[in-house]
């Protein structure tokens, strides 16, 4: 399958459009990487499991910052990780797909079960990131009205709760009303910060030491468990990163790169070092070392920067799981959903108003439960981090199974990263008491979903092929004893292979009629994000009148039936689709699930009958005239292989 025409942006850039998308990625990629130094830091020093902010700890944690981002996202993401493109796609599900190829034959596809599995854990654990992110960004950049004035304190909830739901309301407006400004708000954040941070090191330049990674191995020597448990606060510097590697398919690698080791690197490593130069001058400011480096007159058109900053990160979280939500949905990981477009000219600004809702009613709920940002530090990380340390063992399997590298150079690259990885998950794992419970569930919930509908679809497929008959064979039988036809034409959805759709044979067996036309019409969703316009249709005429269409799509497209048999009748020169005379049947199946021994199979595809109910109708995912449409209802037993 050929990828679609390279964008303008994948192609080789020039001047003005190497600076249009480096500042749009500005604000789309970084905005959560961006604003973690409002809060993360801090982490490290507050609450119950906090350091004391000793000149050798000050250095030794900042240490741990700098060389997290440099190693982490500088080398394993920037650098190495978005060279595994899905045709410019990148992200865990393009990196799964890349990894598990063709599953058409059944040894394929048991093997590929296994890193499906292992992607939906780490898919399920973003959407606790995504609940989580909006609430810890923007309640961190109202605090700063605390350090103005305590009178604000009692404040600060309700205030922060007002900003996610205006969020969250402009939403069905479509990120691209509100998005041209995003990379330049950024922009100005990233040289603010930088300023910040530069002021404070020149008067501190001791903090320099913390470029030397022996003090971060001292850290751990001086601080033991409480060391340890200090790199749950470390990895919150590293939040976004998953994002800069599922946006890389907005931008094109080029400008991510340029945006980050042009700008945004520098900025988080001067702010960092800025503020632990601060915390070596005033060991009381590491309470909030963010705010107390910005002088009083600065202080409230600050908060309104990092208010407006942390908007930014909030908002492109969202439209990620948004995108995150479609792209499952497509691969057949999560049940349809309404998706309206927001834009004509872009296919990624996508809204789906029941997620935006569930996300809205999250993260409020996490603001009113943990109520400030150091409470919520504790809740954070341990999705982020999960996902890290899945992203980096499907990558050693693609990298030894794709790009051929030895098993020694994967030990040493993937082996570091994955050590890292595991480090950061096992400290988080240690506040689960404190909050780490909260995306643990959040993610155990949608990997039910996700793991139901997987297991439900595969089932339902099985179920299908066995009740079906050939379709060459049930042709050839309609040529020796032909039905009564009709005018007009008939379109029916079929499964892949060569069994004739069910509702097809319904329709036949009590209409006792036939239309003149009948397309019987296969969708196929690949495992490439776009599928090329001249690869679209593969168009079969068949015996007496019958047509066989398969259309392929990538997982970032999607498919509008009526568009579809307009494009199949430039190949055939036969009118297939006329609004007036054209019928689609579609089947109505009411599933059920017979009981077995097996007892956690059994409630999975009774969750999947549940989700299978209620998911959005065909008629609407599809595209198809709703007064056009016949539905033929059937019963059938979900019978899972052996």
């Amino acid at each position: 399958m050929n990828p679609e025409p390279i964008p303008c942006h994948k192609a080789p850039l020039v001047g003005g459009a190497i600076a249009t998308l480096t500042l749009s990625a500005l604000g789309i990629v970084f905005g959560d990487l961006g604003t973690s130094p409002l809060y993360a830091l801090q982490a490290a020093f507050g609450g119950a499991n906090g350091v004391t902010p000793t000149p050798e700890n000050v250095i030794g944690i900042v240490s741990l910052f700098l060389w997290s981002l440099m190693l982490m996202v500088s080398v394993k993401y920037v650098l190495i990780l978005m060279q595994a493109d899905n045709h410019g796609e990148g992200g865990l599900l393009a990196l799964l797909a890349l990894l598990i190829g063709d599953r058409s034959n059944q040894k394929a596809g048991k093997r590929a079960r296994r890193w499906i599995y292992l992607a939906m854990i780490g898919t399920a654990m973003l959407y606790g990131d995504g609940v989580i992110t909006p609430a810890i960004s923007v309640l961190s950049a109202v605090e700063g009205l605390e350090v103005a004035t305590p009178a604000f304190t009692p404040y600060i909830v309700a205030l922060t709760v007002a900003i996610l739901i205006a969020l969250f309301a402009i939403q069905p407006l479509g990120s691209g009303k509100v998005g041209v400004a995003f990379g330049p708000i950024l922009a100005v954040w990233f040289v603010v910060i930088f300023m910040l941070g530069l002021a404070s090191l020149i008067q501190t330049p001791q903090i320099l030491a913390a470029f030397n990674p022996a003090n971060g191995v001292l850290f751990f020597m001086h601080n033991g468990l409480r060391g340890f448990l200090a790199l749950g606060a470390v990895v919150l510097c590293l939040t976004g990163g998953e994002a800069l590697y599922a946006d890389m398919g907005h931008f094109g690698a080029y400008p991510i790169r340029l945006a980050w080791y042009g700008l945004a690197l520098p900025s988080l490593v001067v702010n960092y070092l800025g503020q632990g130069a601060l915390i070596l001058r005033i060991p009381a400011s590491a309470s909030r070392p963010f705010y107390t480096m910005v002088p009083d007159w600065g202080l409230y058109p600050m908060v309104i920067l990092a208010t407006l900053a942390t908007i930014v990160a909030a908002q492109a979280l969202i439209s990620a799981v948004f995108s995150l939500t479609r792209q499952a949905s497509q691969l057949g990981l999560s049940p349809r959903v309404l998706t309206k477009h927001t834009s004509s000219s872009s296919a990624g600004q996508i809204y789906l108003p029941s997620l935006n809702w569930i996300l809205m009613l999250g993260t409020i709920g996490v603001v009113l439960i943990f109520r400030t940002s150091d409470s919520l530090a504790a809740a954070f990380g341990l999705a982020v981090s999960t996902t890290m340390a899945i992203t980096t063992v499907i990558f050693a399997a693609f990298a030894q199974i794709r790009w051929h590298w030895s098993k020694l150079r994967v030990a040493l690259i993937a082996g570091l990263f994955i050590v890292i990885d595991l480090a950061f998950v096992a400290a988080n794992a240690m506040k689960f008491a404190d909050g780490g419970w909260l995306p643990f569930v959040i993610g155990v919930l949608t990997f039910l979903v996700t793991i139901s509908w997987f297991t439900g679809i595969r089932v339902l497929r099985q179920s299908r092929t066995d009740s079906g008959l050939p379709v060459d064979i049930f042709i050839d039988s309609l040529a020796d004893h032909p039905p009564y036809r009709v005018h007009g034409t008939a379109v029916f959805m079929m499964a892949p292979g060569g069994s004739t759709p069910v509702a097809l044979l319904h329709h036949l067996k009590h209409n006792q009629v036939l239309h003149e036309h009948v397309v019987l019409l296969t969708l196929l969703t690949e495992e490439s994000p776009r599928v090329a316009l001249k690869d679209r249709l593969t168009v079969t005429e068949m015996k007496i009148g019958f047509t066989r269409i398969v259309a392929h799509f990538g997982y970032m497209e999607e498919a509008n039936v009526p568009k579809l048999l307009e494009l199949a009748e430039k190949q055939i020169g036969c009118c297939l689709y006329d609004p007036m005379s054209t019928s689609f049947y579609l089947g109505k199946e009411t599933l059920s699930a017979p009981l077995r021994g097996n007892i956690a199979l059994n409630l999975l595809l009774n969750l999947f009958i549940w989700l299978h109910k209620n998911e959005l109708d065909s008629t609407t995912h599809f595209g198809i005239p709703p007064n056009r449409v016949v539905e033929l209802g059937a019963r059938l037993d979900l019978v899972p292989r052996k």
